[in-house]
């Protein structure tokens, strides 16, 4: 905001600037800012690197990823043989002829089980991978959403500013208005009527400068959560850098379509909750098929435990051996009461679902880069005629203001004057700024926020 003749006092007590500026003759009351306040320039990129790196929906993001890894070491440890290990000591106390009175003892029994044939090991196997790939794919669409959402409040921030510098420039405008009717009526060269007309002309671009700051407060609050940015009192709010400018632009519909079919990460993870859900659905059959498995066990016994005859005189009693057994197990379920058809048809069902939201998202890719792409050509035909319109209408206000100061025009002209000329900037700010935006909406659609790697290959975010 603009004005003449500023003056500002800040009040200790409530820690807020009250400023008042003198419009022509007439104070008026502007705004309160808190003092504590302070903002500090930040561009785009360094609002998309901040949202990457300090975002709390992609640092949750994060840590699931790492929870992902735990659950496919689960998942791979079907295939890895089940060992046991269980340790017995004590000490035998009493007394006896020939014999200690305390005789500590110790002995070991263990055994393993290992999986020779068992469908499920390689579903569980593949179920494993597909889990953390799942997550990653996640974080993937959580920084492709924060990122798109930091990059929208930022140009609605550029917006809302230039609306309100738009606002200001009118202000001045009309407040030398004002002015010069109240020159002229004090002069006598026209009636209190005038100046009450420039007034309200004046008064009325208040409600549009104050609707604008709150939309850019609004802005700066979102740009803040998605910047994760310190919310205490001393923090400083950001200060987006820049404008917002019309350009043109040209996308080549079927040629992105394809590129986004293949890099889109929402539609990478459609595909991997299809191949999951098939996945679980193999596990489930694996009950269907028989399983075999090398089962071994033993147990060892140190020659210094003994154990007491019977009082006989043979020395074989008091000989215990350790030993070693192996052998396989075979088990088939033959009858389980359709436990496990039941179970195979409900995970089928929900991978033909998975499958179908899978192809309406496919579907929907050209569909959505279409209607992006005919928003901007619209837009690019309204910037042509945006671009002269608002040339002649300031031109019309500037020649209509001089012929007001001289009594030829009337309060009226220069009232539909800067009405025209108010609504025709409006319009070109807001075909620039729905402009920016659509880019963005078509980087989003098309995949151009995260260049994806091979699902083999270690992911950089």
């Amino acid at each position: 905001m603009k004005a003449d003749n500023c003056s500002g006092r800040c009040l200790s007590g409530r820690k807020r600037w009250l400023i008042f500026c003198r419009l022509g003759r007439r104070p008026l009351q502007l705004l309160f800012l808190t003092c504590a306040i302070r903002a500090h320039a930040i561009t785009l990129d360094a609002a998309l690197a901040q949202t990457l790196e300090r975002n709390p929906e992609i640092q949750q993001a994060r840590i699931a990823l790492e929870g992902a890894a735990g659950r496919r070491v689960v998942l791979h440890s079907v295939a890895y043989p089940d060992v046991r290990l269980d340790v017995f000591g004590g000490d035998q106390g009493g007394h006896r002829a020939g014999e200690a009175s305390n005789q500590p003892f110790a002995f070991a029994r263990g055994g393993f089980v290992q999986p020779v044939f068992n469908l499920a090991v390689p579903a569980s196997w593949r179920r494993g991978d597909i889990e953390v790939l799942l997550a990653e794919q996640q974080l993937n669409v959580a920084i492709i959403d924060q990122l798109h959402a930091a990059r929208v409040a930022f140009y609605t921030a550029l917006y809302n500013r230039a609306l309100g510098q738009l606002g200001g420039a009118q202000r001045e405008r009309l407040a030398g208005n004002v002015a010069s009717e109240m020159q002229r009526y004090e002069a006598g060269n026209t009636d209190r009527g005038a100046v009450a007309a420039a007034r309200s002309l004046e008064e009325q671009l208040e409600p549009r400068i104050e609707e604008a700051n709150r939309g850019y407060g609004a802005a700066l609050l979102t740009l803040t959560q998605s910047t994760a940015a310190p919310a205490n009192a001393d923090a400083e709010l950001p200060n987006p850098e820049g404008e917002l400018r019309l350009r043109t632009v040209d996308f080549d519909v079927a040629t992105e379509s394809k590129t986004a079919l293949v890099r889109r990460a929402d539609l990478q993870l459609a595909r991997l909750v299809v191949r999951a859900a098939e996945a679980d659905q193999r596990m489930i059959e694996a009950a269907y098929f028989p399983r075999i498995d090398a089962i071994g066990s033993g147990t060892y016994i140190p020659v210094t435990v003994r154990r007491g005859n019977s009082g006989t005189g043979q020395r074989a009693n008091d000989v215990i051996s350790s030993e070693v057994r192996g052998g396989g197990a075979f088990t088939w379920r033959v009858i389980d009461n359709g436990k496990t058809i039941g179970a195979s048809m409900r995970q089928h069902a929900i991978r033909e679902m998975n499958e179908l939201v899978l192809h309406r998202l496919e579907a929907n890719v050209p569909r959505e880069l279409e209607r992006i792409r005919n928003t901007l050509t619209a837009i690019h035909s309204r910037q042509e005629a945006l671009t002269s319109a608002a040339t002649a209408a300031d031109q019309n206000v500037i020649t209509i203001q001089q012929n007001l100061g001289q009594g030829v025009a009337s309060q009226l002209e220069f009232r539909t004057a800067e009405t025209s000329y108010l609504q025709t900037k409006t319009a070109l700010l807001t075909a620039a700024f729905e402009q920016n935006v659509a880019i963005a909406e078509w980087d989003r659609v098309t995949g151009r926020y995260f260049q994806f790697a091979d699902e083999t290959a270690e992911r950089q975010h």
